[in-house]
């Protein structure tokens, strides 16, 4: 079985009241940090906790040391989703508003952790639950606390030292998550400096996507990814993108396509530029 996998909202409404499911609303949103409490606080899946990308799925930010989102403190996230009543054997649904960039972080931390079954992103998000007219509400529920138990991976991630190093390597294969604008160098609206890491593609992450928000088919997800791939080995590939968000959503649609889980330079664009010495490139 594939470690990515889809509900849609039809078969998550099916499943809520579960004896060990757990919901977790990922919503957020860049230009307002307090967005996603706030539309939680409002209305959400019933049933649904509420985890904040920079409170709960992040660590603080050392301005000038690391990026906008550093990974969190391994220990400290489990118990956090130990609070949420999370156990080895239950299963997690995931979501935000719909495009799946927040709710695949918590997928690709949870992978990070271990846990690498019975973990799913609601297909569409929010917005494909609310356009089946099904069910919202603004109690908070009460989880009676989990057992879940988890050790990073450390096979998952890529530093910026050891990044810089393999840079000449002709196998490597290093996809850039961001919108085209930002990887050319165009336009940069959240950091300092402008670019991309040189030698990577931009592989934007909503093109895994339909018309309708929801991802792509497996078999279109392959045929994307060998084109970005371009003759490459998949087990050399390395996703990033501004902060090590919106990557995740590279490496859970990789996974959709059948590719093996790869590498995440977590720190990601924002963290490259803090070292004035790392090599920048612009254009295509």
């Amino acid at each position: 079985m594939s470690l990515a996998q889809l509900l849609t909202p039809e078969q998550l409404h099916a499943r809520l009241g579960q004896p060990g499911l757990v919901v977790l609303d990922c919503r957020f949103a860049l230009d307002a940090p307090d967005y996603g409490a706030r539309s939680y606080a409002s209305e959400h899946i019933p049933g649904a906790q509420f985890a904040d990308l920079e409170q709960d799925l992040s660590a603080p930010v050392h301005k000038g040391v690391t990026g906008r989102h550093p990974l969190p403190d391994a220990q400290t996230l489990v118990a956090k989703l130990r609070a949420w009543g999370l156990n080895a054997d239950a299963d997690v649904v995931l979501y935000d508003d719909g495009p799946g960039a927040f709710a695949a972080r918590a997928w690709w931390l949870l992978a990070w952790l271990g846990k690498r079954s019975g973990v799913y992103l609601l297909d569409g998000g929010l917005k494909a639950w609310k356009n089946a007219g099904l069910p919202l509400s603004a109690e908070v529920p009460k989880a009676p606390a989990g057992t879940f138990s988890g050790t990073p991976d450390t096979s998952l991630l890529l530093s910026a030292e050891q990044l810089q190093q393999r840079l000449d390597e002709p196998t490597l294969s290093l996809l850039d998550a961001r919108a085209l604008p930002r990887f050319r160098g165009e336009v940069e609206p959240l950091d300092p400096v402008a670019g991309h890491i040189p030698g990577a593609r931009c592989a934007v992450f909503t093109d895994n996507l339909d018309s309708d928000g929801r991802f792509l088919p497996a078999d279109q997800l392959r045929q994307r990814f060998a084109g970005l791939l371009d003759g490459k080995p998949a087990e050399q590939l390395v996703a990033y993108c501004g902060s090590g968000v919106t990557a995740c959503h590279n490496l859970f649609a990789l996974s959709l396509a059948g590719y093996p889980l790869a590498p995440l330079y977590a720190g990601s664009w924002s963290e490259w530029i803090t070292d004035p010495s790392r090599p920048v490139a612009t254009g295509d």
